[in-house]
């Protein structure tokens, strides 16, 4: 991925989104799903970037948490095991969200912002049960699904590759240090980026 990537860490996701409504559309809330990585270093960065969006958009930014476990892989020809972290409860929660959304008529347009095939039964369930409810996918860079384009493309839903709206990510930056308050988040050092220009 190009380095230009990384300024899209530090975005304010809310002001991301709201440059994809049309006119006399109003963009309800961003329910952001995760779960807190077990690397430390990691866990700190997600925080400041949550908690910077959180700071910044208030009732607009909702936070909806899984959690990673260790999962042990064992080679079956040599024994050796590695530890790898997995994310639970995060499709079941994006699902839930989602249906339940609609049976409390909380929206019109949900948009689903994933490339995960697995959420496709949910999509369906609300085609069937709640037919007057558009869905969107937007597909973050590098992800993608067949199975959900088709899906969106049979029951003319729209698409949307997020890899060339980059402007739309330039847009959302937000400074180096969000402040508000008596509660202050800054960039960590790791998703800092510098350009040199040599003349």
């Amino acid at each position: 991925m190009d380095k230009n990537w990384l300024l899209a860490y530090w975005i304010d996701v809310v002001k991301l989104f709201s440059q994809f409504l049309s006119p006399g559309q109003i963009l309800e809330k961003v329910v952001y799903f995760t779960a807190s990585p077990l690397n430390q270093g990691k866990s700190n960065r997600q925080g400041a970037f949550l908690n910077a969006n959180k700071l910044l958009n208030g009732s607009k930014f909702e936070i909806v948490r899984g959690k990673y476990l260790r999962n042990v892989v064992e080679c079956p020809n040599c024994k050796y095991a590695i530890s790898r972290p997995e994310e639970k409860k995060t499709d079941v929660n994006i699902a839930i969200r989602m249906i339940g959304d609609c049976v409390e008529d909380k929206t019109d347009i949900i948009v689903l912002v994933s490339g995960d095939s697995d959420l496709l039964p949910p999509i369906e369930f609300i085609q069937q049960k709640y037919p007057q409810k558009k869905i969107r996918v937007y597909f973050p860079p590098t992800v993608f699904s067949v199975d959900l384009k088709n899906n969106l493309k049979k029951h003319k839903g729209k698409v949307v590759f997020l890899d060339i709206n980059f402007n739309k990510f330039q847009n959302s930056i937000m400074p180096d240090v969000v402040t508000k308050g008596d509660k202050t988040y800054t960039i960590p050092d790791k998703w800092k980026i510098e350009f040199f220009e040599i003349q």
